[in-house]
Parts: C-alpha cells; sequence; structure tokens
C-alpha cells in the first residue's frame, strides 16, 4: 500500500515512518521542509516531496496515487490563531484527499469530553470533525498522554519530577487520564491503515492504568531511581501562571506548555473500548512505557546513537526538539592533529589503569578513594591489559560500553553518581589526510542534587578534560612509528 505521511518531521510521523516501512508499505512524506528530514535513517527508503497543509495547489501533487494519509498536523507553539491555522488546514487537505480519491485517512487527536474541553482538545476535535466532513473515510483516533521520551506531555512530566523533590502544584495534578506508550500508539496506528470499510471511526485509545498526574510523578521518580516525591496541590495556580512555571522550571517552551497545562484540567479516560474490541493487542503499563523511555541511560545509548535508537519508538529521534530526552550536559573537546587515526585511537584506548589519565592522576586517584569509602568500586579494578580493550569489561570505575577499532571507545562510570556518566573518545579523519579527536564527557543528572553535582565540577573539567585531549593528541603524534614487515626485510 501506498502511504503519504504527513508530519513527518515531528514526534508521532518520524516515528511511524520506520514502522511503516517494517510493515511493507511504501512510504512518501510530505514537508515544508524537505531537507529537515535528512538526518533521519529512513530517508533513503521514502519518498519526501514539498508541501504544506496551508499551500493547497502543493497538496494535489503529495496525494497523487497515493492509498492512504496520515494527517499528524497541528499546533503546539501557543500562538493565538493556531485553532484558525488548523481549521484550514484540515479544510484543504480534505478537500485535496477527496480529489485524489483517497481509501481513507487517519487521524490522531486527543481524548476528551464534555463542554468544557481546553482551547486545545476544542481544536484537536474540531479538526478530526473537517476531516470527515468529506467523502473519503476518516479513522480518528483519540489518545490522552503519550509516554515516551519527546512527547511533549511526557517530557514537562519528567522536568518537573527530576528537579523538583518537592512541588506546589495546581489542582490539576489530581485529575484522571489514561496514559498510553508510544510504542502502543506506533502499532495502533500501523494496524488501521488496512481497514478498508466505507465508513468513518472515531476511537478512544488508552493503556491499562488510570492515575492521576500525581501518581504518574510519584511513579516516574521510582522508575528513575528519585526519592519519593512531595506533591502539594493549591487550587491558586491558573493555566497560565501554570505555563510559564514550566517555562521556568523546565526547558520545554512557555508556549508549548500553554496549550498541554491547559488541557490538564480535562479527564481523559476511556469511555468507550470499542477499539480494542476490534483490534485486540497487549498494552503497555504506565510503569513499563516510563521504563522504555528511560532506557536510553540504561543501555548507554548516548547522542551519539541517537539514530541507532530508531528502532526503539520509546527511544530518542532525529526529529525531536532539543529539549526532549531529559537533561543531558556535556563537556566537548576537538582537537586536530597530524597523527594518523590508529595513533589516535592507540592513544586513547591506554586510559586508566597503570597508564593514568593524561594528567592530574591525582585528582582521579582522589576521586577513586571518594568512591571508595561511599561504597563504589573505586579505581582498584584497574585494566586487564594496558593497550587492549574489549566492549563489557572493567576499566578502573567505568565499564568499557562501546569499542571501535582504530576509532571510538565509549566507557559508562560505575562509580557512586547522582545521575549517568560517560566518557567518548572518537577519532575521525579530515580532509588534510590528518585526524580530529573528539573527546565528550555526558552527564544525565538525577535528581537536584545531580544538577548541583555536575554544577560544582565544571570548573574542573576545564582544566582535567582540556589538558587530556591535549595530551591523548600529543601521545599519538609522538607514538614510535610501527614498521611493517616488509620495510623490516
Amino acid at each position: 500500500m501506498k502511504v503519504l505521511v504527513t508530519g513527518a518531521t515531528g514526534y508521532i510521523g518520524g516515528r511511524l515512518v520506520p514502522r511503516l516501512l517494517d510493515a511493507g508499505h511504501e512510504v512518501r512524506c510530505v514537508a515544508r521542509d524537505p531537507g529537515k528530514l535528512r538526518n533521519d535513517p529512513w530517508h533513503d527508503r521514502v519518498e519526501v516531496v514539498q508541501g504544506d497543509v496551508l499551500d493547497p495547489a502543493s497538496l494535489d501533487a503529495a496525494l497523487d496515487g497515493c492509498d492512504v494519509a496520515y494527517y499528524l498536523v497541528h499546533s503546539m507553539d501557543g500562538a493565538a490563531e493556531f485553532a484558525d491555522r488548523d481549521r484550514t488546514g484540515a479544510t484543504n487537505f480534505r478537500e485535496a484527499a477527496d480529489r485524489a480519491e483517497l481509501k481513507r485517512m487517519v487521524y490522531l487527536g486527543g481524548m476528551g469530553s464534555g463542554d468544557d474541553l481546553s482551547e486545545h482538545l476544542s481544536s484537536r476535535h474540531e479538526v478530526g470533525r473537517l476531516l470527515a466532513d468529506g467523502t473519503t473515510p476518516v479513522t480518528e483516533l483519540r489518545a490522552a498522554v503519550i509516554i515516551g521520551s519527546g512527547s511533549a506531555s511526557f517530557e514537562m512530566l519528567r522536568y518537573l519530577t527530576e528537579v523538583l523533590p518537592a512541588m506546589i502544584t495546581p489542582r490539576w495534578v489530581r485529575t484522571r487520564c489514561q496514559p498510553i506508550a508510544i510504542h502502543d500508539v506506533l502499532g495502533i496506528l500501523v494496524d488501521v491503515v488496512e481497514d478498508d470499510s466505507p465508513d468513518d471511526h472515531v476511537y478512544e485509545i488508552g493503556g491499562p492504568d488510570v492515575l492521576a498526574y500525581e501518581d504518574m510523578m510519584r511513579l516516574y521518580a521510582e522508575e528513575a531511581a528519585l526519592p519519593r516525591r512531595i506533591i502539594i496541590p493549591v487550587p491558586v495556580l491558573s493555566p497560565k501562571l501554570s505555563s510559564h512555571w514550566v517555562g521556568l522550571v523546565t526547558p520545554v517552551p512557555s508556549g508549548i506548555a500553554r496549550p498541554l497545562v491547559d488541557s490538564l484540567r480535562n479527564e481523559v479516560v476511556v469511555k468507550d473500548a470499542t477499539f480494542l474490541e476490534r483490534y485486540p493487542r497487549p498494552l503497555l503499563s504506565y510503569r513499563e512505557a516510563v521504563r522504555r523511555a528511560l532506557d536510553r541511560s540504561e543501555q548507554l545509548n548516548v547522542p551519539t546513537r541517537w539514530s541507532d535508537a530508531s528502532t526503539s519508538p520509546a527511544l530518542a529521534s532525529p526529529s525531536d526538539p532539543s529539549w526532549s530526552g531529559g537533561t543531558l550536559n556535556t563537556d566537548r573537546r576537538t582537537v586536530h592533529t597530524t597523527a594518523s587515526r590508529r595513533n589516535v585511537f592507540w592513544a586513547f584506548s591506554r586510559i586508566g589503569g597503570a597508564n593514568g589519565y593524561y594528567g592530574f592522576d591525582w585528582a582521579w586517584g582522589l576521586r577513586g578513594l571518594v568512591d571508595t569509602l561511599v561504597g563504589g568500586v573505586g579505581l582498584r579494578r584497574g585494566r586487564r591489559h594496558p593497550e587492549d580493550l574489549r566492549k563489557g569489561e572493567a576499566l578502573d570505575f567505568w565499564r568499557v560500553a562501546d569499542v571501535e577499532t582504530d576509532r571510538l571507545l565509549l566507557l559508562y562510570a560505575e562509580m557512586r553518581l547522582p545521575g549517568d556518566a560517560w566518557l567518548e573518545f572518537r577519532a575521525d579523519e579530515d580532509d588534510t589526510g590528518g585526524t580530529v579527536l573528539h573527546q565528550t564527557a555526558y552527564f544525565r543528572p538525577r535528581g537536584l542534587l545531580g544538577r548541583l553535582y555536575w554544577l560544582s565540577l565544571v570548573p574542573f573539567h576545564g582544566i582535567i578534560f582540556r589538558l587530556m585531549s591535549e595530551r591523548i593528541v600529543e601521545a599519538a603524534e609522538t607514538r614510535p612509528r610501527l614498521v611493517s614487515s616488509s620495510e623490516a626485510a
């Protein structure tokens, strides 16, 4: 089946495309700026066309020859006219879909009912009605909070929980909702593409757990190994004040937080379970969904591997906004050298054990002693071999998370820390025949203590890590040249 995906540069669309490809569908993506899809790992497997739902002239060509179209477009920038834009876009797309004689449209909207819906939810429902006003059958899926790395609602919950050990919150934290894992949302979106009935359908979809938002925060804290959070609801925080508070405490922009916060006052619980009767499938619990979203840390999947995470929809995607995925602090050092890539790799792969850390070994020794005193492994494990490294083995208070001969070394910190830490070295050839050393320290803080810990070390990193990168390059440049067997003869 030939499928058109709008919103492929967004959160849902960017994850849906590889799922559709894996299901055997031919996929065409429409984007206002096709260049934004260039970094997605599936880019070469899809057709990409330029188009915009606000530009009717661009839609006919985009829909030509397609059987099904996903409408995954909605405004989340907080602008006052967002409802007008969504109304116009839906109308344009419906008319173009009718002209293309599509077999079906699939739209992902928001769950909620009653006369007191937020402006955001009201607009999502209106888009569904406008799409269904034409001759093309429409399947509308109404979801509650989607749990997965990159989801705006989840990221807001993640940051609030991680940063604040105690919170004075609005009353909406006691509103009930039925969160659903991104893994399940994507599976459902793929399931409905095969519907060949001539009828419109509206399905409510939610996970197996019905929870208040304060429960979701507390359960997140448990899964993230954070101390129990103290949550005190008060009646005086309006949605506007709450959104500014969210914008202050978290990286989620207040313009995006406002419609989300405003929607949280509406209970979003499945009232009609028709979907699961028609498409039965096992659903992940809230805890399981959170665990999947946190797997990047547990699996040592740092940003240099985000492209590899495309196989797991719970993990980060190249299309995610910069504030998604939780806080990740970095210290990056880049040094150019005339040394070969092989010699640069040799230099940084000798780190640790009796070889030391290219300067300030007394400071590393002190850090190891402190770790030992608090029950950690310290530096006593050393390294198995002075030069050879194998994936998975211990190295002082590190674990070798990844190693690629002549290119990459990734170390994961097993010392006692209020967070997760990695140290990565990568050697890349440059255009001049030399090598570029990329040295990066990553730290994902756990709670407020983790953030304070990183800030306390920033001044020392500027000295220790700079010297380390410089001496690695120096060692690579001064390494004795290896004589080949042919030269020796």
